[in-house]
């Protein structure tokens, strides 16, 4: 069953595109907004090094030669050195496939060692609602990894699980997007709603995420636009930073 649902969540996600590329990345607006602020990805932008470590599960890569620079952190690192001219940007990915919240938080300590991530993207969900971790399990999970990550100097966004209308029948997906809306909202860190954004796509027929197929253009594409608004997104969260920093220093 576990090796069905993922094999099929990866073929899904190499369907057909139905949009032109220049429209595909778009949502509504607030669907991707920062709500809280980015103090280390500012401060990390102002010293012109920016490093950014991506936690993730199979979602967060795709297969084959390519793969490693067309899935989301290669075109979110393209994006970023667009948008900040001088500033020198790395996104490093540490993305294993069917590994839960808990194998994630296990590998923090590691990352925050060896990377020291001015953000950690952790990109969570899918593996264990295909395995039928506890929501609660998963949410402590969660929430002590943010802890640890906020503890050891790094900015967080979380992203939830990818939206497949062939498989939302097969795997039960909200007790543990609440869960992470909830540490989200407990910890003041930025989400990425995968979730709904790739749920928007396919309604609107951006996407069509309803076929079937082993080729990967749709994919790509679709990870190509998750690196250009998570680029968004960050943007957003170091604006907001400025904003709080310049309201705080008005006498």
């Amino acid at each position: 069953m576990t090796r069905a649902v993922l094999a099929l969540l990866a073929m899904l996600l190499a369907g057909p595109v139905l949009a032109e590329p220049e429209a595909a990345c778009q949502v509504p607006d607030g669907l991707v907004q920062a709500d809280f602020a980015m103090p280390r990805v500012a401060d990390a932008i102002a010293a012109k090094t920016l490093e950014i470590a991506v936690l993730g599960s199979a979602s967060s890569a795709l297969a084959g030669p390519a793969g490693a620079g067309k899935a989301y952190p290669g075109p979110l690192e393209a994006a970023l050195k667009a948008a900040l001219p001088g500033v020198t940007v790395t996104v490093s990915t540490f993305a294993k496939p069917k590994q839960s919240a808990a194998e994630m938080q296990a590998a923090i300590p590691a990352i925050l060692a060896d990377k020291k991530p001015a953000l950690v993207i952790w990109q969570s969900g899918t593996a264990d609602a295909i395995r039928g971790v506890d929501p609660e399990d998963f949410r402590i999970a969660l929430e002590e990894g943010t802890e640890a990550l906020q503890k050891g100097g790094a900015d967080v966004m979380l992203m939830n699980m990818q939206f497949s209308p062939r498989t939302e029948s097969m795997i039960a997906v909200n007790a543990y997007a609440d869960a992470m809306r909830f540490v989200a909202l407990q910890h003041s860190v930025n989400l990425f709603d995968r979730f709904a954004v790739m749920k928007h796509w396919n309604e609107a027929g951006i996407f069509d995420l309803t076929t079937v197929t082993k080729k990967m253009d749709m994919a790509e594409r679709v990870h190509a636009c998750f690196g250009k608004l998570l680029a968004r997104l960050i943007l957003d969260g170091v604006a907001l930073t400025r904003e709080e920093r310049k309201a705080n220093d008005r006498p």
